[in-house]
Protein backbone atom coordinates (compact mmCIF):
# COMPACT_ATOMS: atom_id res chain seq x y z
CA UNK A 1 0.00 0.00 0.00
CA UNK A 2 1.22 3.55 -0.71
CA UNK A 3 1.36 6.15 1.71
CA UNK A 4 0.74 9.41 0.96
CA UNK A 5 1.44 12.80 2.95
CA UNK A 6 -1.62 15.27 3.23
CA UNK A 7 -0.21 18.33 3.97
CA UNK A 8 1.39 21.38 2.48
CA UNK A 9 3.98 21.79 5.61
CA UNK A 10 7.26 21.48 3.28
CA UNK A 11 9.28 20.73 6.91
CA UNK A 12 7.02 17.65 7.28
CA UNK A 13 7.38 16.69 3.21
CA UNK A 14 10.93 16.55 3.70
CA UNK A 15 11.34 14.67 7.36
CA UNK A 16 9.41 11.79 6.07
CA UNK A 17 10.82 11.42 2.26
CA UNK A 18 14.25 11.50 3.98
CA UNK A 19 13.21 8.18 5.56
CA UNK A 20 11.79 6.80 2.44
CA UNK A 21 8.25 6.95 3.46
CA UNK A 22 6.36 8.86 1.38
CA UNK A 23 4.89 7.12 -2.29
CA UNK A 24 3.53 10.82 -2.79
CA UNK A 25 1.61 14.07 -1.10
CA UNK A 26 -2.39 15.41 -1.60
CA UNK A 27 -3.11 19.10 -0.61
CA UNK A 28 -5.88 21.15 -1.12
CA UNK A 29 -6.53 24.85 -0.63
CA UNK A 30 -7.32 24.71 3.30
CA UNK A 31 -3.64 22.79 3.70
CA UNK A 32 -2.26 25.77 1.10
CA UNK A 33 -3.95 28.60 3.59
CA UNK A 34 -3.02 26.96 6.60
CA UNK A 35 0.24 27.26 5.69
CA UNK A 36 0.68 30.71 4.32
CA UNK A 37 2.84 32.05 2.05
CA UNK A 38 2.42 31.81 -1.90
CA UNK A 39 0.78 28.87 -2.92
CA UNK A 40 2.52 28.99 -6.09
CA UNK A 41 5.77 28.82 -4.90
CA UNK A 42 4.74 25.45 -2.19
CA UNK A 43 3.27 23.38 -5.57
CA UNK A 44 6.64 23.94 -7.08
CA UNK A 45 8.84 22.82 -4.05
CA UNK A 46 6.65 19.88 -3.64
CA UNK A 47 6.48 18.94 -7.15
CA UNK A 48 10.14 19.01 -7.18
CA UNK A 49 10.60 17.13 -3.34
CA UNK A 50 8.92 14.48 -4.59
CA UNK A 51 9.32 11.70 -7.21
CA UNK A 52 5.02 10.48 -7.10
CA UNK A 53 2.31 12.02 -7.53
CA UNK A 54 1.44 15.30 -6.32
CA UNK A 55 -2.48 16.02 -5.88
CA UNK A 56 -2.84 19.54 -6.37
CA UNK A 57 -6.76 20.83 -6.20
CA UNK A 58 -9.20 22.93 -8.19
CA UNK A 59 -10.75 26.01 -6.73
CA UNK A 60 -13.32 26.61 -9.81
CA UNK A 61 -16.85 25.06 -9.65
CA UNK A 62 -17.67 24.75 -12.74
CA UNK A 63 -16.58 22.66 -15.89
CA UNK A 64 -14.62 24.99 -17.64
CA UNK A 65 -12.82 26.46 -14.85
CA UNK A 66 -11.54 23.48 -13.68
CA UNK A 67 -10.47 22.08 -16.77
CA UNK A 68 -8.11 25.53 -17.40
CA UNK A 69 -7.31 25.59 -13.71
CA UNK A 70 -6.18 21.90 -14.01
CA UNK A 71 -4.11 22.40 -17.08
CA UNK A 72 -2.01 25.12 -15.22
CA UNK A 73 -1.57 22.94 -11.95
CA UNK A 74 -0.17 20.30 -14.64
CA UNK A 75 2.37 22.74 -15.23
CA UNK A 76 3.56 22.82 -11.99
CA UNK A 77 4.94 19.20 -12.68
CA UNK A 78 4.56 15.73 -14.41
CA UNK A 79 3.85 14.27 -11.56
CA UNK A 80 0.84 16.49 -10.64
CA UNK A 81 -2.36 14.78 -10.08
CA UNK A 82 -5.31 17.53 -10.84
CA UNK A 83 -8.06 16.79 -7.72
CA UNK A 84 -11.60 17.92 -8.52
CA UNK A 85 -14.44 17.40 -6.76
CA UNK A 86 -17.14 14.69 -7.40
CA UNK A 87 -19.86 16.81 -8.67
CA UNK A 88 -21.55 16.45 -12.40
CA UNK A 89 -18.84 19.21 -13.59
CA UNK A 90 -16.31 17.59 -11.40
CA UNK A 91 -16.93 14.37 -13.75
CA UNK A 92 -17.14 16.03 -17.02
CA UNK A 93 -13.74 17.76 -16.17
CA UNK A 94 -12.47 14.36 -15.29
CA UNK A 95 -13.60 12.75 -18.42
CA UNK A 96 -11.51 16.13 -20.35
CA UNK A 97 -8.15 15.90 -18.78
CA UNK A 98 -7.99 12.34 -18.58
CA UNK A 99 -8.55 11.99 -21.99
CA UNK A 100 -5.67 14.79 -22.45
CA UNK A 101 -3.06 12.87 -20.34
CA UNK A 102 -3.68 14.60 -17.29
CA UNK A 103 -4.30 11.92 -14.15
CA UNK A 104 -7.03 13.25 -12.45
CA UNK A 105 -8.15 12.44 -8.22
CA UNK A 106 -12.00 12.85 -7.69
CA UNK A 107 -12.24 14.03 -4.10
CA UNK A 108 -14.73 14.17 -1.37
CA UNK A 109 -16.15 10.75 -2.23
CA UNK A 110 -18.96 9.83 0.05
CA UNK A 111 -20.57 6.47 -1.48
CA UNK A 112 -19.76 3.80 -3.45
CA UNK A 113 -22.04 5.04 -6.33
CA UNK A 114 -19.80 7.93 -6.49
CA UNK A 115 -16.76 5.90 -6.93
CA UNK A 116 -18.26 4.21 -9.48
CA UNK A 117 -19.09 7.16 -11.60
CA UNK A 118 -15.73 8.70 -10.97
CA UNK A 119 -13.94 5.73 -12.04
CA UNK A 120 -15.96 5.04 -14.85
CA UNK A 121 -15.34 9.02 -15.74
CA UNK A 122 -11.62 7.87 -16.27
CA UNK A 123 -10.40 8.94 -12.77
CA UNK A 124 -6.96 7.87 -11.54
CA UNK A 125 -7.73 8.23 -7.58
CA UNK A 126 -10.54 8.13 -5.86
CA UNK A 127 -10.98 9.49 -2.54
CA UNK A 128 -12.74 8.27 -0.07
CA UNK A 129 -13.14 10.61 3.20
CA UNK A 130 -13.92 7.74 5.96
CA UNK A 131 -13.24 9.89 8.76
CA UNK A 132 -16.16 11.95 8.23
CA UNK A 133 -18.25 9.32 7.48
CA UNK A 134 -17.43 7.74 11.18
CA UNK A 135 -18.17 11.08 12.46
CA UNK A 136 -21.75 11.07 11.35
CA UNK A 137 -22.26 7.67 12.22
CA UNK A 138 -21.20 5.87 9.30
CA UNK A 139 -19.03 3.34 8.91
CA UNK A 140 -15.73 4.40 6.74
CA UNK A 141 -14.23 1.25 5.92
CA UNK A 142 -17.22 -0.11 4.91
CA UNK A 143 -16.98 2.03 2.21
CA UNK A 144 -13.64 1.22 1.40
CA UNK A 145 -14.47 -2.62 1.28
CA UNK A 146 -17.47 -1.91 -1.17
CA UNK A 147 -15.58 0.21 -3.54
CA UNK A 148 -12.87 -2.45 -3.35
CA UNK A 149 -15.16 -5.18 -4.53
CA UNK A 150 -17.22 -3.22 -7.14
CA UNK A 151 -13.55 -2.12 -8.59
CA UNK A 152 -12.09 -5.63 -8.36
CA UNK A 153 -15.20 -6.66 -10.54
CA UNK A 154 -14.59 -5.27 -12.83
CA UNK A 155 -11.12 -4.35 -13.37
CA UNK A 156 -11.18 -0.41 -12.55
CA UNK A 157 -7.94 1.12 -13.36
CA UNK A 158 -8.76 3.65 -10.84
CA UNK A 159 -7.04 3.49 -7.26
CA UNK A 160 -8.70 3.75 -4.01
CA UNK A 161 -6.94 6.70 -1.97
CA UNK A 162 -8.15 6.61 1.41
CA UNK A 163 -8.84 10.09 2.91
CA UNK A 164 -9.60 11.95 6.08
CA UNK A 165 -7.56 9.15 8.00
CA UNK A 166 -7.89 10.08 11.90
CA UNK A 167 -5.63 7.62 13.51
CA UNK A 168 -2.91 4.63 12.92
CA UNK A 169 -6.14 2.01 13.14
CA UNK A 170 -7.47 3.48 10.13
CA UNK A 171 -4.19 2.54 8.11
CA UNK A 172 -3.91 -1.09 9.28
CA UNK A 173 -7.76 -1.33 8.24
CA UNK A 174 -7.76 -0.29 5.42
CA UNK A 175 -4.49 -2.16 3.97
CA UNK A 176 -6.30 -5.23 5.43
CA UNK A 177 -8.83 -4.28 2.98
CA UNK A 178 -6.31 -3.69 0.68
CA UNK A 179 -6.61 0.14 -0.87
CA UNK A 180 -4.23 1.07 -2.95
CA UNK A 181 -3.33 4.37 -0.89
CA UNK A 182 -3.64 6.22 2.13
CA UNK A 183 -2.75 9.87 2.36
CA UNK A 184 -2.37 10.50 6.49
CA UNK A 185 -2.06 14.01 8.07
CA UNK A 186 1.87 14.40 9.89
CA UNK A 187 0.86 13.30 13.23
CA UNK A 188 -0.86 9.93 12.30
CA UNK A 189 2.13 8.95 10.20
CA UNK A 190 4.72 10.14 13.94
CA UNK A 191 1.66 7.77 15.67
CA UNK A 192 2.54 5.01 13.46
CA UNK A 193 6.09 4.72 14.54
CA UNK A 194 5.45 4.77 17.80
CA UNK A 195 5.49 2.09 20.03
CA UNK A 196 5.82 1.86 23.86
CA UNK A 197 7.74 -1.38 23.63
CA UNK A 198 10.05 -0.07 21.36
CA UNK A 199 11.14 2.59 23.73
CA UNK A 200 11.42 0.43 26.52
CA UNK A 201 13.24 -2.32 24.88
CA UNK A 202 15.76 0.27 23.03
CA UNK A 203 16.70 1.74 27.03
CA UNK A 204 17.12 -1.91 28.16
CA UNK A 205 19.19 -2.21 25.27
CA UNK A 206 21.34 1.10 25.84
CA UNK A 207 21.50 0.39 29.79
CA UNK A 208 22.94 -2.88 29.36
CA UNK A 209 25.56 -1.56 27.17
CA UNK A 210 26.75 0.71 29.29
CA UNK A 211 26.73 -1.40 31.85
CA UNK A 212 29.16 -3.86 29.45
CA UNK A 213 31.42 -1.10 28.88
CA UNK A 214 31.80 -0.12 32.38
CA UNK A 215 34.11 -3.25 32.55
CA UNK A 216 35.28 -3.33 29.21
CA UNK A 217 36.46 0.37 28.68
CA UNK A 218 37.62 -0.19 25.39
CA UNK A 219 35.46 -2.11 23.78
CA UNK A 220 33.44 -0.85 20.52
CA UNK A 221 31.05 -2.12 18.09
Amino acid sequence: MKIFLDTANLESIKKFNDMGLLDGITTNPSLMYKEGGNPKDAMEEITKIIKGDVSLEVLSTEYSGMVEEGKRLRQHGDNVVVKVPMTPDGLKACKSLSSEGIPVNVTLIFSANQALLAAKSGAKYVSPFIGRLDDVGQNGMELISEIKEIFSNYNFGTQILVASVRHPLHVVDAAKIGADVVTLPPGVLDKMMLHPLTKIGLGNFLADWEKMKSGNPDVKI
